[in-house]
């Protein structure tokens, strides 16, 4: 499944960096090869990213990913949808945080 942090980690990764390889996305998001094929795959089925061949005269052949206009207008309701999600996560850390402190200090 694909989930919004991967979406969003994956399309970051992209625009930044359209000549990014699978193996490089795998690094940069510590997951395996195979799951980036498959993220890349149903972001490539759904219109949001494209790949193209281009070639290097280090390589063979490589891909050329690229945001589509959909892509793009998706990345910007992903990062909404992550945002306020590790906004919510960090609130509820820093409230544990200090819920731990107050036990601390009545010890």
């Amino acid at each position: 499944m694909l989930t919004d942090e991967f979406r969003y980690k994956i399309m970051k990764l992209i625009d930044a960096n359209p000549q990014i390889s699978q193996r490089e996305l795998a690094r940069e998001l510590d997951i395996s090869l195979g799951k980036v094929n498959f993220c890349l795959k149903a972001l490539i089925d759904v219109g949001q990213v494209k790949a193209g061949n281009f070639k290097n005269s280090q390589q063979k052949t490589q891909y050329l990913y690229l945001l589509t206009p959909a892509g793009i207008e998706e990345k910007a309701k992903v990062t909404a949808r992550f945002l306020k999600r590790k906004m919510e996560e960090y609130d509820a850390l820093k409230a544990e945080i200090e819920s731990l402190k107050n036990d601390i200090q009545q010890s």
